[in-house]
């Protein structure tokens, strides 16, 4: 049964449903307003009927309340499925939670051993600061969440374990977050991050995400006629793993980015680490012929949603052939295209440990900032799946 029929049979069982002549008075389900439904014109005065012109529920309801009236009896609804359900490994999962913060320095400072210092540019002043050792800071402090100052006694106490030389000026901290080599640095670092998992990925899910900033931007409410400050934010690109939520590429755009522009490099830098691409699942901001093509040249099958304007008749045979797979076969694609949510899951376990704000103030920084939080979550997933699936990871 149709949602709409769902609904008009619910209004037939449980409401009070009238006639005046030739019209019946259906009661609306959130409150008292009455509409107006002709059965012999197949008409409704509800906003749906009169948006859509398609048979409502009032119509649906209507017709079952003759169905009853008339001694046949009234179709019986579907039973709801049963929540699909995941037992926990509580042992695995309470020894990467005790662990992880000891882990999570592991494994950063294995990462950072092979990043390359920058050159000096003189002779004169201080002597820079290893680039390896304040990835480690950045990415650590990022992790912890404490403020510069409050920072320090956790690089004091990296120092005594041998993973920093010595512990740098808090300032030193945002400072190095200013530059912008570091942003190619740090993806670089999240790819690498994510080939211990390369044998355990083989589907994955691509979406976006904002995260707030410091700054505010200004505009007007037509609604209202008020100028209101809100907070800026910019946009973060992922490609994820749907099985241990491991980001294997990401992006980093304006918040007015559009989606798909992002598609190509995402898949790209994935399958260039090495990935077996086997299916990419992802929302209707990607559905486009090109991106259909190349999931398909990787080797994978696509399952990205098709808008409602889409049609089966176009020059290209990947996208008739994918159009028509998911008209005949919507239950067995919309299944695999569901996998998506996977990627909101990504975005909900980063923001939630390691805060949806950008506190940095500059674009370079921010856009540092957001790398960092990335790589954080990349080396908790690799801790998780060292005690749940065995996995060692080797840098």
């Amino acid at each position: 049964m149709q949602a709409r029929q769902l609904k008009g049979l619910e209004i037939a069982t449980h409401r009070d449903i009238t006639r005046d002549g030739n019209i019946w008075l259906v009661p609306s389900e959130n409150d008292s307003t009455l509409y107006r439904t002709d059965i012999f014109l197949q008409t409704c005065t509800c906003p749906d009927f009169e948006k859509h012109k398609l048979k409502c529920k009032h119509l649906y309801a209507v017709e079952f309340l003759l169905q009853r009236e008339s001694g046949m009896p009234l179709p019986v609804p579907p039973d709801r499925r049963e929540r699909e359900t995941f037992k926990q490994a509580w042992h695995e999962y309470n020894l990467a939670q005790i662990n992880e913060k000891s882990k999570f320095q592991e494994l950063l400072y294995a990462l950072c051993q092979n990043v390359e210092e920058l050159p000096r540019k003189g002779v004169a002043g201080r002597n820079r600061l290893p680039l390896g050792e304040m990835i480690f800071c950045v990415v650590f402090k990022t992790y912890s969440l404490f403020s510069g100052r409050r920072f320090i006694s956790d690089l004091q106490e990296a120092q005594r374990r041998g993973y920093i030389s010595r512990t740098p000026h808090f300032n030193s901290i945002f400072n190095y977050l200013e530059l912008p080599v570091m942003t190619e640095l740090l993806k670089s670092l999240i790819a690498e991050s994510s080939l211990p998992l390369k044998s355990v990925e083989t589907e994955f899910a691509v979406d976006s995400s904002g995260f707030s900033t410091g700054q505010f931007v200004r505009w007007f409410d037509v609604k209202y006629g008020n100028t209101e400050d809100w907070h800026d934010w910019i946009k973060l690109h992922l490609m994820c793993g749907v099985r241990t939520h491991i980001v294997t590429s990401v992006e980093i755009s304006e918040r007015y980015s559009h989606d798909s522009l992002y598609f190509k490099p995402l898949v790209n830098a994935t399958a260039a680490s090495g990935f077996n691409i086997q299916a990419v699942s992802a929302d209707k901001a990607y559905s486009s012929r090109p991106n259909l093509r190349l999931v398909e040249k990787h080797g994978g099958k696509p399952y990205i949603a098709f808008k409602d304007n889409a049609r089966g008749d176009s020059k290209c045979k990947v996208w008739n052939r994918l159009f028509h797979y998911y008209s005949l076969h919507r239950d067995e694609y919309m299944k695999e295209y569901h996998k998506r949510s996977n990627s909101e899951s990504t975005f909900s376990m980063i923001k939630a440990k390691f805060s949806e704000r950008i506190r940095s103030k500059t674009a370079t920084a921010q856009v540092n900032e957001a790398l960092c939080k990335v790589l954080a979550h990349n080396i908790c997933t690799l801790v998780q799946s060292m005690y749940e699936l065995g996995i060692e990871p080797d840098f």
